[in-house]
């Protein structure tokens, strides 16, 4: 499939996200609702089926899970040697350092989609399902000196949930009744549509004159250097095409949107944060498929 068939509709519902925002009056409760039912019901219904239909073999997806788990922390580790030449205020600095490492599901599960079907599908879901808790524990642990308790965020976690409780699924061979299995499809198609426009509603891309060098930094770590190590490392291990393509795609996404909403809940720099997930996120229009086109898609 060429890239800009692959790309094109996903980023013209985020986009349809940005217009739909602005012109109409809707309101904020009907927006924070909608963010809610994505998050809460639509999204978890398709991280669930996907990773309950998942056939797994972690002989066969091993080294798949370790090299984006790699590569995440190759980024982590670069935001935290940051913080010794970036001139930014400590809660500043540590409020972005989350972007440069977290990822946003709706973007992954939509690409994953539309590159190869259920099969990407159910890979991509298995990247979320290790992935949110390191990214997590590292974004909670980056605020630590505000009063966080990670382990309840952890267990309360719906993408986290869901997807634990569709592996569990998956190893015991448990199949879900049909009715269900619809029921779940249809939850998780909306869940792709409706996550993008809220990917759109959300961004907040206004100048900002201060933290240039912290900006730059952050996100050349999210949009350049972790998907080079994705790129490289499943080059080198020789992983399958379609295994290489997710991978890649995955560490090449923008950052989540949560990300401003744990910076602010912990008292850090909600505008830096807001920002830096809006510019990552125009500019991976840019880069995914960069990626994208060097893993062979």
């Amino acid at each position: 499939m060429h890239l800009g068939a692959l790309l094109l509709p996903d980023f013209s519902l985020i986009l349809l996200g940005v217009i739909l925002y602005r012109v109409t009056n809707w309101g904020s409760a009907f927006w924070l609702g909608m963010e809610r039912m994505v998050y809460y019901v639509l999204f978890p219904s398709l991280l669930f089926q996907s990773t309950a239909r998942l056939d797994l073999h972690l002989d066969a997806t091993g080294k798949f899970i370790e090299i984006a788990v790699a590569a995440l922390l190759i980024g982590i580790a670069f935001t935290w040697l940051g913080k010794w030449f970036i001139k930014a205020s400590p809660m500043t600095y540590e409020s972005g350092m989350q972007t440069a490492f977290r990822f946003n599901s709706y973007i992954a599960l939509a690409l994953a989609s539309r590159l190869s079907g259920e099969e990407g599908l159910g890979l991509m879901a298995l990247l979320i399902g290790f992935n949110v808790p390191l990214c997590n524990m590292a974004a909670v642990h980056a605020l630590a000196h505000k009063k966080g308790n990670l382990f309840k965020e952890l267990i309360k976690n719906p993408m986290l949930v869901s997807t634990l409780c569709g592996l569990l699924f998956s190893v015991l061979g448990i199949h879900l009744p049909e009715v269900i299995h619809a029921t779940l499809t249809r939850l998780g198609n909306a869940s792709l549509a409706l996550g993008l426009i809220m990917v759109g509603a959300g961004l907040r891309v206004s100048g900002i004159t201060q933290n240039k060098w912290m900006v730059t930094y952050l996100t050349t770590i999210k949009l350049v250097l972790i998907p080079a190590m994705a790129l490289m490392l499943g080059t080198w291990v020789g992983l399958p095409t379609l295994q290489l393509q997710i991978v890649v795609l995955f560490c090449a996404l923008p950052t989540a949107s949560s990300a401003y909403i744990l910076a602010t809940q912990m008292g850090g720099n909600g505008p830096i944060t807001a920002f830096l997930i809006s510019l990552g996120t125009v500019l991976s229009v840019f880069t995914i498929p960069v990626w994208l086109s060097l893993a062979g898609v």
